[in-house]
């Protein structure tokens, strides 16, 4: 039996349409928004998650722009115009590796919105982040108050720690 006699004459043939755009109209599945995925350098298979905390790049040399793939002339005249420019595309930002079951300090650098390539954080990259430098303690906070954050991650002197779920 033809399926098409069921049909009336006039009704189009879907079928034949060749400009019907998929992501015009995404289905339901395609319209979540797609989040960064960063993986961990020691365990390329391992996500890792970060806090939200960023701390971006400040260039203040031709040279440091020339190491990013900057031609010498356009790395001087764009000094030349911002004698301090931060770069929106690389950071440096905590991050935490189940697997490892540490914090470390990652340099990331976004290709696009999805996409982001992880290293470890050299220490000579802190140089170019302002004002923050991660093995000062922060003055603001009390000698009673930095101890009391460190007691919870301390051990006992018969190796067990402090507190240990039952």
């Amino acid at each position: 039996m033809n399926s098409r006699a069921n049909f009336p004459q006039n009704f189009p043939d879907l079928n034949g349409i060749e400009s019907f755009d998929q992501n015009r109209f995404p289905t339901k599945r395609n319209r979540r928004s797609k989040s960064r995925q960063l993986f961990c350098p020691a365990h390329p298979e391992q996500q890792i998650t970060g806090n939200g905390r960023k701390y971006f790049l400040h260039l203040l040399r031709p040279e440091e722009l020339r190491a990013r793939g900057m031609s010498d002339k356009k790395a001087r005249l764009v000094i030349q115009a911002h004698p301090v420019l931060v770069l929106s595309n690389e950071w440096l930002e905590e991050l935490f590796c189940p697997q490892c079951g540490t914090t470390h300090w990652c340099h990331v650098v976004r290709h696009d919105r999805v996409e982001h390539s992880v290293r470890w954080a050299p220490r000579e990259l802190w140089q170019q982040v302002a004002h923050v430098d991660p093995l000062v303690p922060n003055p603001s906070v009390s000698q009673f108050t930095r101890r009391a954050a460190r007691r919870a991650d301390g051990r006992r002197s018969d190796g067990k720690r402090f507190y240990e779920p039952q």
